[in-house]
């Protein structure tokens, strides 16, 4: 496979094996986020629930973009973890992969709907931390902070929205629901008996967006996984899109350095001025790989890492100076610089994607994953959030207010926890009903206590795990 030495061939595969490990647990560990409302509301059967999610799961993977894989590949600077040593890769894909599996079992077994998008970004941060303290790391960091900010504040802003939309939703619904309907919408239900044929369609839509949307927004970071693993072992065949003729981007190179040339650099800053600078030099080495023949239409293979370092640099640079506005760009150049700095249709389509086969790979693991395991959190989520039983009306506004959080997320290519959205919006749901003392105390604390523990833990568990794989390796 690609040409690799046995040993290589082994740490990729045994790799790419983890990570599909990883998504599986994801499944299992995230099931209860679509199941809990249709199983407690008796709109489905357990089997049928889990069976059901797990296809749309499947599909919301294989049908819903890279654009948060995309963030995930991008958090750490890979570009610049290649230190030509295959084996420190390795030994950071190894540790991500096994602290966020270990730390997705622990609260699985505990029952605690803990967020396995906090755990992986966790466990990312902890690799680069560590890096950036390994001697052969002369960049000065391991990790980008900007993505990372944005990363941060899409977790922790969900699960506050989250909490907030369920109680508005609540509320709409006592006020322009008449009475008779009130009465069906906010009782609960009665035991083995399914509700009537409109809520329950209603429960299975809201089930159903959930886990398509799970997919997409989850799924897409098993992906972000996997395309991290590929470039870190072997950059030279994943690098770049090698299905895109190299050539193609002489046209977008050129108006790039047309529109930064038209930058009165006096006007700038010093660290947008050094910004500037980095732009222009990355655009005559790209430009110099260009030129030379290219064989079947691609750089040649040891060149294809240098060649992305060089896009990624390029990209970040233009979004880092247009974002501090003092770039005296007319509107055309500006819609120009801001297309090319973080469209899939500007030049990170070059770096920014995902194969058909890791995508399927991927769509499999998650969905699979999603039809076992599930009871633990499943009884968390339906029985000990709140004191009551979930009526029909806290099932579908819960459900509701995830499906979106998690679609507009996705769309906007920010990863959020499913778990933490689906579990405020329950919560939400009860203090509306009841207000702060229909939520069971211990419950609430534990999941909080998971919450704030899960990005310090894994960032430490990951950091001395990719010491220790440097190490052994």
């Amino acid at each position: 496979m690609f040409g690799l030495e046995t040993d290589i061939f082994i740490l990729l595969a045994f790799s790419i094996l983890a990570a599909c490990a990883f998504e599986f647990v994801n499944g299992f560990h995230d099931t209860a986020n679509a199941v809990a409302t249709v199983i407690y509301t008796n709109s489905l059967k357990p089997n049928v629930a889990v069976v059901w999610s797990g296809f749309m799961n499947f599909c919301g993977v294989f049908f819903g973009g890279i654009a948060v894989a995309m963030g995930i590949v991008n958090l750490l600077p890979v570009e610049l973890l290649i230190d030509q040593n295959v084996y420190h890769s390795a030994a950071m894909v190894f540790a991500l992969l096994f602290s966020a599996i270990i730390w997705n079992l622990g609260t699985w077994y505990f029952g605690l709907p803990s967020s396995s998008s906090h755990t992986l970004i966790g466990s990312i941060l902890g690799v680069g931390l560590a890096f950036t303290l390994m001697p052969e790391n002369t960049q000065g960091t391991g990790v980008n902070w900007s993505k990372a900010q944005e990363l941060f504040m899409s977790l922790l802003t969900s699960p506050i929205f989250g909490f907030a939309l369920a109680i508005i939703i609540m509320f709409i619904l006592r006020r322009s629901l008449s009475k008779p309907l009130r009465e069906i919408v906010f009782s609960e239900p009665k035991k083995n008996e399914a509700p009537p044929i409109w809520i329950r369609g209603i429960l299975i839509l809201t089930c159903t967006l959930v886990s398509f949307f799970h997919g997409s927004n989850d799924g897409q970071k098993g992906v972000g996984l996997v395309m991290l693993i590929l470039i870190g072992i072997v950059p030279a065949h994943f690098a770049l899109d090698n299905s895109k003729d190299p050539i193609e981007m002489k046209t977008d190179l050129v108006g790039i350095e047309r529109a930064v040339n038209t930058i009165d650099s006096t006007r700038l800053s010093i660290s947008d001025r050094a910004h500037l600078h980095t732009i222009k030099t990355e655009l005559t080495h790209l430009q110099a790989q260009i030129n030379h023949p290219l064989p079947e239409h691609r750089l040649p293979k040891e060149e294809r890492m240098e060649a992305r370092r060089s896009l990624l640099l390029v990209s970040r640079n233009i979004k880092t100076i247009l974002d501090n506005g003092q770039a005296n760009l007319n509107a055309a150049d500006f819609a120009f610089l801001k297309k090319q700095s973080g469209s899939e249709h500007g030049i990170r389509r070059y770096t920014d994607y995902a194969p058909d086969w890791v995508i399927l790979m991927i769509s499999l693991s998650l969905g699979l994953g999603t039809m076992v395991g599930w009871k633990r959190i499943v009884v968390t989520i339906g029985e000990k959030i709140g004191k009551q039983h979930l009526t029909y009306a806290q099932g579908a506004s819960a459900e509701l207010v995830a499906a979106s959080t998690i679609g507009v997320s996705s769309y906007l290519g920010l990863p959020v926890s499913t778990t933490h959205v689906l579990s405020s919006g329950i919560a939400g749901s009860m203090v509306a009903s009841k207000g702060v003392k229909n939520l069971q105390g211990g419950t609430i604390r534990n999941i909080v206590i998971a919450w704030v523990l899960t990005l310090p833990v894994t960032m430490l568990l990951s950091g001395t795990l990719y010491a220790f794989f440097r190490w052994v390796l």
